[in-house]
């Protein structure tokens, strides 16, 4: 590393403009050496990079050099996740289970440890969700917040501590409020929820990552509002099913857990050892996959 160079982190990036966290907490306006485009790579919002310093009176410098990712994400284009924190809503809008559990398998394939959080939760009763227990049942971490009220926001606060979280779900579930709840240096815009249509308002326009304290950071996205499917099989696809492996012992081997008789996988959803929530959209998944496989 050069003398006028320092190490960072891109914690913005706005049409090739990117804002570095430097050691010393300086924010600096980079852009990247032309080598990067050369070589078919791009700086992403995580990255750690080296910078060479133009101007310290401006804080502005160039890119020049990536350090290697612990992992990234495409779509959107982050990197270094510790963990996912995935939001849904109890009400306003009502929760998307099939884009949820399409969320859970996209940081699953990355490996990446995942927090689901149930938010607004001041506006339903408490004895008519089961929801929750399905997804804990299935091995997922749950939280239940209602962030506008303050509800639940240590607790959450206390789970982030200490990573770098990439934070997803559909508009409307209350993803800014629950960020502005978290720390005071940022405040989001936060969206109003269509009457008509029963969904959220885009307030995200770009990546950005976030201080909650000096060791942990939020990752908001624009990048989350649809997942296509994925790069898999449909028989691969159970791999991602922590809650169907104790039941495994089927009959027939290979089993896909849909049609075969002597199933473990379903007998124990008619046990009700297993979500039926989680199982029918594992289902549709995999017809998804399998229609994909067909063209």
């Amino acid at each position: 590393m050069e003398d006028n160079s320092i190490k960072g982190k891109i914690i913005k990036g706005i049409a090739g403009v990117y804002t570095v966290k430097a050691e010393d907490g300086g924010l600096y306006s980079c852009k990247a050496k032309g080598v990067f485009r050369k070589d078919g790579v791009k700086p992403v919002i995580g990255d750690n990079v080296c910078i060479t310093i133009i101007s310290e009176n401006s804080y502005e410098g160039t890119i020049t050099e990536i350090c290697e990712r612990k992992n990234s994400l495409i779509r959107p284009s982050v990197a270094n996740i510790d963990m996912a924190l995935i939001v849904a809503a109890h009400k306003n809008p009502d929760p998307n289970f099939y884009m949820l559990d399409k969320l859970i398998l996209h940081f699953k394939q990355q490996d990446i440890p995942i927090l689901l959080c149930f938010n607004k939760e001041d506006l339903v009763k408490k004895e008519t969700i089961d929801y929750c227990d399905q997804y804990k049942q299935s091995g997922i971490e749950v939280i239940v917040t209602s962030a506008g009220e303050g509800q639940g926001v240590s607790e959450l606060k206390e789970l982030l501590k200490g990573k770098t979280t990439c934070i997803a779900g559909p508009s409307g579930v209350g993803k800014s409020t629950i960020i502005n709840a978290l720390q005071d240096n940022v405040q989001m815009e936060t969206g109003d929820i269509s009457k008509k249509l029963k969904r959220g308002k885009h307030t995200t326009r770009h990546s950005e990552i976030i201080p909650i304290s000096h060791d942990t950071y939020i990752i908001d996205t624009p990048g989350f509002t649809s997942i296509d499917v994925f790069d898999m099989t449909a028989d691969e696809l159970k791999e991602y099913y922590d809650e169907f492996k104790p039941f495994e012992q089927c009959y027939f081997m290979p089993c896909s857990h849909i049609h075969e008789p002597k199933c473990g996988v379903r007998e124990a959803l008619v046990n009700g050892k297993i979500s039926n929530i989680r199982y029918d959209n594992y289902c549709h998944i995999y017809e998804e996959l399998k229609k994909k496989k067909c063209y």
